[in-house]
């Protein structure tokens, strides 16, 4: 699947680069050029990093269970009617 448009970028090569040694999304930038045009794929690229292990300790995405469940449970949605003057 192609991550970044703009680069032409797969999840494949993202993949592949950091089987060869990349551990930082920094790094990921430099070498492949994404997130670095229209910077849209820069959460797509960070998903792979975090599918690939990568993530915990290098890239700035973490996940708190903790903070997630928080949320989920203050996250209520309101709706409310508009009335005309």
């Amino acid at each position: 699947m192609i991550v970044c448009v703009c680069k032409s970028v797969s999840d494949r090569t993202i993949r592949s680069s950091i089987a060869d040694g990349i551990d930082s999304f920094d790094e990921l930038q430099f070498e492949l050029g994404v997130a670095s045009c229209c910077g849209k794929c820069e959460e797509s690229v960070r998903d792979v990093m975090l599918q690939s292990g990568v993530c915990a300790s290098r890239c700035g995405v973490g996940i708190d269970h903790q903070h997630v469940q928080s949320v989920a449970q203050v996250a209520q949605v309101s709706f409310y009617e508009r009335k005309a003057a």
